[in-house]
């Protein structure tokens, strides 16, 4: 990686993050988040960032256990696990106020009226213990399956449709391939698409190793010219995985820079990773040499720090709209 940036348009690929940079993750997120913590007395009153917060160590540490679990899945799971610690919680909360109060002294012949019951209730107790467990998990897959209702940033799919016409766009996202269809399509079309079928993987038709929707007759409006989701590279960022996995498709490819690097280039020098997260892309993309464009939203509570305050990036914008006239400005020279 050279000492100085360049120029924006010396750039031929750039690799975006989705979820936080081009979706708006941490309100699609927060908002499907809600009826949890409002059920759990210690959640009730945490703020955006402790949510998300919380949510994002149990995400980290599930992503780490199992790469090769589709992330619908890992969603509901994240969703299972943060319900059981908030449990936990409210455990230790009620064991403590009880305590504090002092045990409640046992009526008399309530030990005998309690075995009397106890017999004719174990039934119903059962069904209800099945029932909720029935609506435990359907309320986790809910929570898996709320990806389609992320919602987008406004300035985001014109600004992809004009980055487009100078550069090769590229997805590396921490999603799987039927939960970035609904995604796809609105990146695509800036809302949500009347055909979202066109958005979705082609799974047994795909002609090549990976999804590159605009060589596929039924792409719809894609700007993209590569997907690469966790279910295609088996792996989560920030490993660095993933990031291998694009360089090297993209160093080949023909539709990509396959054939037209020079002695002495390298895949790295002309290829930008763009993203909102400092530690899940920026780090990883400077480690593997790659300069990288911070989108720093400002609506963002979290992936916007790195300790000792490290900066990884070489561009920085607040907005896609923002890089995307920066771009143009530029080429226009």
């Amino acid at each position: 990686m050279s000492t100085t940036p360049g120029k924006l348009t010396d750039r031929k690929v750039l690799i975006f993050d989705v979820y936080g940079t081009l979706m708006d993750w941490e309100t699609g997120l927060y908002d499907a988040l809600k009826p949890l913590l409002l059920r759990y007395k210690p959640s009730r009153n945490w703020t955006r960032k402790e949510a998300l917060t919380a949510f994002g160590s149990v995400e980290l540490d599930l992503q780490t256990q199992f790469p090769d679990m589709l992330y619908a899945d890992l969603l509901a799971k994240v969703h299972e696990v943060l319900e059981q610690r908030l449990k936990a919680l409210s455990s230790k909360e009620t064991s403590s106020s009880t305590l504090d109060a002092g045990e409640p002294k046992e009526p008399e012949g309530a030990e005998t009226a309690a075995e009397g019951a106890s017999a004719s209730t174990s039934a119903l107790n059962g069904s209800d213990e099945t029932k909720e467990a029935s609506s435990d998990a359907a309320q986790h897959k809910a929570f898996g399956d709320s990806i389609k209702n992320w919602p987008i940033f406004p300035d985001t799919s014109a600004a992809l449709h004009s980055l487009a016409k100078h550069y090769k766009l590229v997805v590396l996202s921490n999603v799987d391939r039927d939960s970035f269809q609904y995604t796809h399509g609105v990146l695509s079309e800036g809302r949500t698409p009347s055909d979202p079928s066109l958005y979705l993987y082609p799974g047994n038709a795909k002609t090549t190793r990976f999804w590159q929707p605009q060589t596929t007759a039924a792409a719809g409006k894609s700007p993209f010219t590569l997907i690469l989701t966790a279910q295609d590279t088996g792996c989560y960022k920030p490993t660095l995985g993933g990031f291998q996995t694009a360089l090297e498709y993209i160093k080949t490819s023909p539709d990509l820079l396959g054939g037209t690097l020079k002695d002495g280039e390298d895949v790295e020098d002309k290829v930008f990773v763009v993203a909102q997260s400092l530690p899940h892309d920026h780090v990883p993309a400077s480690q593997l040499g790659v300069r990288s464009v911070w989108i720093d939203r400002q609506t963002a509570v979290t992936c916007n720090e790195l300790p000792g305050g490290a900066e990884p990036y070489s561009w920085k914008f607040e907005t896609m709209g923002e890089f995307a006239e920066a771009v143009e400005e530029e080429a226009a020279q």
